[in-house]
């Protein structure tokens, strides 16, 4: 895992969310200021500022455009490396990701054994998701996975609930400082906290005192991670804070947080009341669809994990001496997933990535059921996640299982981070200059990277007259996707020739 990560954070360049974070954990870092990108909260942001700082950029304190100029800037306009510094402001993410392997490893083998955490284990280190956005600057996974430790914390402090119920808190605490997108979690952890406390044989009151050291804990590490940027909790925001009345107003107003936090789920809100259009299985929409998100799993999982998960969750639920950890492995993952899927933006299974680490914990229960042919099925549909893993290497961000076609056609079927997010521009240049050297190129491309900094000299082909367009149009699938107008009069007299990185079409006209 440690392997695909890091070969695959080498060759990609940028991706859309990138930018936005290393821009704003530099400006953490040099500068301790809450400024940028407050629709997240600070600590996956500082740990990317980590990788950051060593790579000892160049920051211009006195920059003054938005949060998407601000990456920009510091990436390729302020004498940078954008190379270096992508990867070393990946490394601390990659270095995140295997460490959440020990805990997803732990989680099982507490629950049914060795055996099981093995199994566990090698669906995680092996999910093609999970590698994609591990590798990446970005806060999905580190997410997940402290939402993921929290609940197995929680589970072990059925014995030792002094030790185990505040570092509980910690995690969750943790998760919270990550996305905004975790709070859902918050009930459901105290909940299994709560539980934990009368599992062990104490009473009612100790449980809900439990329950409250959880939300003392995880209260203290977000104060704590805002204090980290800037002690003095300066708060002036670059854009535009949308009020939030009725309810939703109500409960932002009751949180327990820096006002900074505050404005960021106002912000989250007015996202999510912006027009978004989506693409699943050829079709362009407006809106979202509430089937997307499972829709979007069933194609990017291998089948052998899928098969493996159902199997583990009903393992779970039917074994009696599993079901008490039935709300420790699917409480906060059916809740979060059901916070996702009403939301807006059909944007990709990052928003779940959750669900690849709770339901390998349960996968790889299934090994406690005590026939042998169950272990010897489980350990084929291991085999055949991990072939189907290592067959899309080092495209893992475009997977698609094979009753889907593989990665080669998950344009067919989804857009945006699910298989196109800005991420093989370094790849185009490599073929535009040994394949197609000193052709006029016609771009149009979907992400964040500069293509005159790789040598990639390009027009839009949606600002010339048609007659003008001839030679390569090169096109991001997720623009070709939902072309409307020019540029689908332009793809309708064009053919395609190459395909770069499985997200990214070259056509001839």
């Amino acid at each position: 895992m440690a392997g695909a990560m890091l070969t695959t954070a080498v060759r990609q360049t940028p991706t859309i969310d990138e930018p936005v974070y290393v821009g704003a954990a530099a400006e953490y870092v040099h500068q301790h200021r809450l400024r940028h990108n407050p629709e997240h909260p600070p600590l996956g942001k500082l740990l990317i500022g980590a990788g950051v700082a060593l790579a000892e950029p160049h920051v211009d304190r006195d920059f003054a455009g938005d949060q998407g100029r601000l990456g920009r800037h510091l990436l390729y306009e302020s004498g940078n490396d954008p190379w270096h510094l992508m990867v070393w402001a990946r490394l601390p993410v990659i270095a995140l990701t295997l460490l959440f392997g020990f805990v997803v490893f732990s989680f099982a083998r507490d629950l049914a054994g060795r055996a099981a955490g093995s199994a566990a284990l090698a669906l995680y280190c092996f999910s093609p998701d999970v590698i994609a956005h591990g590798s990446l600057a970005t806060l999905d996974v580190p997410a997940a996975g402290f939402v993921l430790t929290s609940a197995w914390l929680a589970w072990r402090a059925r014995r030792r609930p002094r030790w185990y119920v505040p570092l509980a808190g910690v995690a969750l605490g943790a998760a919270l400082a990550t996305r905004m997108s975790t709070l859902p979690a918050v009930p459901v952890v105290m909940a299994l906290a709560a539980l934990s406390v009368v599992a062990g044989g104490r009473r009612a009151v100790r449980a809900m005192a439990g329950a409250g050291v959880v939300a003392l804990a995880a209260i203290a590490v977000v104060w704590a991670v805002y204090l980290a940027v800037d002690p003095r909790l300066r708060w002036a925001p670059e854009q535009q804070v949308p009020v939030v009345h009725g309810l939703r107003g109500l409960l932002v107003r009751l949180l327990p947080f820096p006002e900074a936090y505050r404005d960021g789920v106002r912000l989250q809100f007015g996202l999510e009341n912006r027009p978004w259009q989506g693409f699943l299985f050829g079709r362009v929409y407006d809106g979202s669809l509430w089937y997307y998100l499972p829709a979007a799993l069933l194609v990017k999982t291998p089948l052998g994990a899928i098969a493996l998960w159902a199997g583990g969750v009903v393992a779970v639920v039917a074994s009696r001496r599993l079901r008490p950890a039935a709300p420790y492995v699917l409480a906060a993952p059916a809740v979060l997933f059901a916070a996702a899927v009403p939301g807006a933006r059909d944007l990709g299974v990052r928003y779940v990535v959750f669900v690849p680490l709770f339901l390998a914990v349960a996968a790889g229960c299934v090994t406690a059921v005590r026939r042998r042919w169950v272990a010897a099925g489980a350990a084929v549909l291991v085999a055949f996640a991990a072939v189907s893993s290592v067959r899309a290497y080092p495209f893992y961000l475009p997977y698609s299982n094979e009753a889907f076609g593989g990665p080669g056609r998950t344009r067919e079927w989804l857009h945006d981070s699910n298989v196109d997010w800005g991420q093989d521009l370094g790849r185009l240049a490599d073929r535009l200059r040994e394949r197609y050297a000193g052709e006029r190129v016609w771009l149009v491309y979907k992400g964040s990277g500069v293509p005159e900094f790789y040598g990639i000299e390009s027009t839009d082909p949606r600002r010339a007259p048609l007659a003008a367009v001839r030679g390569l149009v090169v096109v991001s699938d997720s623009a070709a996707a939902k072309a409307t107008g020019r540029l689908a009069e332009l793809l309708g007299g064009s053919r395609p020739v190459d395909r770069v990185g499985h997200s990214i079409t070259i056509y001839r006209r």
